[in-house]
């Protein structure tokens, strides 16, 4: 039988169990929970169902916990757009957008393009480990310590991209990030630096730092300002649907941010934070209007929910075909697989075929259904925005104290969230961009322990750099991507002169 038959006979066998859709329509709407609040990750609420999982039937557990990593990923872009606070790491790219359209009275159509983009982006995902798991997995066997370090360092290029204005401003605030984020443990000899002997500060949690950069900034903000930031007309929206029109305007968008997200997916140690801002530079890139992002394109919404969720399937690919997690919740759904007594790996397919179709067939559903819930409730998200200042400001900050106390029960993360949240207050204030903070703290360990592990193996030589043919390509687009935008103003400049 071929994939396609296969995913047949997966529909008719998950029809015989509807226990199991119903599980991956509540995973669904567990994730959407987690998402929304800030500090709780898909991660987390995985974790958390783990236990549950014991006794169950295998594809009852793995929907559930899929439901839950797809909800999680796309309940973050929910805040980010009407609070400018990114419930997960990934929606920090969908804000930059998505709250401008917020602010000029488009939130209704900034959270449908969300919808939409997020479950297209996951739909393709899924379709692309069913038809192409061999191939994909295959490619991410490649990337080893140099090929993580050249991704990390185009992913440190896209600072570039979302710098706004000035250059110069984006250039420190992403400088300061990467300073942030060498506080801890040294990654190669497990060295304490920059800690001043306080093991708190052995490792930085990113979170709580992104929630302060955000969410605390934009509470502070409002606090200092005596006029309401948002008008009432911001959440009379007529629909949240998007005319076909412009779904088909966006569609060759969505299609490529969410291959794009399914590729990063697949290369483990990357995650849909990683793709969505690399879905968001590659957008801006190949736009007519790249000048207009930032300031409330509604294709950095598509792209940047669309390359998050595609890294959805792609995560799943090498984890199931491979035995090898694509990021932290595809290692802990591959603790449910042990649990279950079935070993990932290329015999999974041959020896449990069945379930692994049938459970592609859920995830298809479970993306389908949550076209359905997201599109039914945005109507009602998007009168948040009518709550008065007075109140919504409280319910804000109390989120991001309880969000943050929730991830390691630490009252030290609470402060370093509030430290965040001043921190970007006056940051905001003289201007400067706060997302380069944020991708510098995501890329500079991964591109640091890369590049030294990447010394070790060549023996303190930099030959990898040019001889190892994906090293050299990622590598070279990061260039191109810096210095793209200097020569394009400089010819501007020269030309209008």
């Amino acid at each position: 039988m071929n994939n396609l038959e296969l995913l047949f006979s997966g529909f008719y066998n998950l029809f015989q169990q509807p226990m199991a859709i119903i599980l991956g329509i509540f995973g669904i709407c567990v994730g959407l929970i987690i998402g929304v609040l800030p500090g709780l990750t898909a991660t987390m609420g995985v974790a958390i169902l783990l236990p549950f999982t014991f006794g169950m039937d295998p594809v009852q557990a793995l929907l559930m916990m899929s439901g839950v990593f797809f909800g999680g990923v796309y309940g973050g872009s929910i805040t980010a757009i009407l609070l400018n606070i990114p419930g997960t790491p990934a929606a920090a790219a969908t804000a930059l957008d998505g709250y401008q359209l917020t602010q000029k009275g488009q939130a209704g159509k900034a959270l449908g393009f969300a919808t939409i983009g997020s479950v297209t982006g996951g739909i393709l995902s899924v379709l692309i480990l069913i038809f192409m798991a061999p191939i994909l997995a295959k490619f991410a066997l490649k990337f080893s310590a140099p090929e993580n370090f050249a991704l990390a360092m185009f992913g440190l290029s896209i600072i570039i991209s979302i710098s706004g204005k000035s250059l110069l401003k984006g250039l420190i605030t992403g400088f300061l990030g990467l300073l942030v984020s060498t506080i801890g443990l040294d990654p190669m000899s497990g060295y304490p630096r920059f800690t001043f002997g306080n093991q708190e500060l052995m490792s930085i949690p990113f979170i709580p730092v992104m929630i302060g950069l955000f969410a605390g900034s934009e509470a502070f903000k409002a606090i200092a300002e005596s006029n309401d930031t948002i008008s009432k007309e911001n959440f009379q929206i007529p629909s949240v649907i998007p005319k076909i029109k412009e779904i088909k305007e966006q569609l060759f968008l969505i299609l490529r941010s969410g291959f794009i997200g399914s590729c990063i997916g697949s290369i483990p140690g990357a995650g849909a934070d990683i793709a969505s801002f690399v879905s968001y530079n590659e957008a801006k890139r190949f736009s007519k209007h790249r000048d207009e992002f930032g300031s409330g394109r509604v294709e950095g919404v598509v792209a940047a929910e669309s390359g998050a969720n595609g890294c959805t399937g792609g995560a799943m690919l090498p984890m199931l075909s491979l035995g090898i997690p694509g990021d932290a919740v595809t290692a802990v759904m591959l603790g449910a697989l042990t649990l279950q007594g079935l070993q990932p790996g290329p015999l999974l397919f041959k020896e449990h075929g069945d379930m692994v179709f049938t459970l592609f067939a859920g995830m298809l559903i479970c993306y389908v259904s949550l076209l359905v819930i997201g599109l039914s409730s945005l109507k009602y998200l998007v009168r948040i925005l009518s709550m008065p200042k007075e109140y919504l400001i409280p319910i804000i900050l109390s989120l991001c104290l309880v969000g943050t106390f929730a991830i390691n029960n630490s009252v030290f993360d609470i402060g370093i969230m509030l430290t965040a949240g001043i921190m970007g207050y006056f940051i905001r204030m003289r201007d400067f961009p706060v997302s380069p903070i944020v991708l510098a703290m995501i890329m500079g360990p991964m591109a640091e322990s890369n590049f030294r592990r990447s010394l070790a193996l060549y023996n303190g030589n930099l030959d990898f750099l040019y001889n190892r043919p994906i090293t050299l390509t990622l590598l070279s687009i990061a260039i191109i991507t810096i210095f793209f935008p200097l020569f394009r103003n400089g010819y501007m400049i020269i030309r209008n002169k």
